[in-house]
């Protein structure tokens, strides 16, 4: 088994429930992480035998740019995506932060995971 990760990616986006989170954005920290048997022998030294983090970066980055309500829907979509390119993947999971969240009150982060 094989776990490919990527931590800490950083955007700027929309997403938010309230009509004001969507004009004023947040910031957002996401964490992927996935798991699989690769598909050929790792000695060949091929990229497809495994899976690409670069490939996972640009899905998570498409599916920021899009504006939803839900971090929750964000990162089902990103789940559905990975899974969509890379169809051996046994395990997926996202987080998603959203930083200094709209409390009346400090709060560094709220955070969801998804786990597939």
């Amino acid at each position: 088994m094989i776990i490919i990760a990527i931590q800490g990616a950083e955007f700027f986006a929309y997403h938010g429930f309230y009509p004001e989170e969507q004009k004023i954005g947040n910031k957002f920290i996401v964490d992927v992480e996935v798991s699989f048997k690769p598909i050929g022998s790792l000695k060949d030294d091929k990229i497809g035998n495994t899976v690409d983090y670069e490939q996972l970066y640009r899905i998570v980055t498409e599916q920021m740019k899009r504006t939803m309500k839900l971090i929750e829907t964000v990162a089902q979509t990103i789940a559905d995506k990975i899974k969509e390119q890379f169809p051996f993947v046994d395990h997926i999971k996202v987080t998603i932060k959203k930083m200094n969240p709209p409390f009346n009150g400090k709060v560094e982060y709220s955070s969801i995971v998804i786990s597939t």
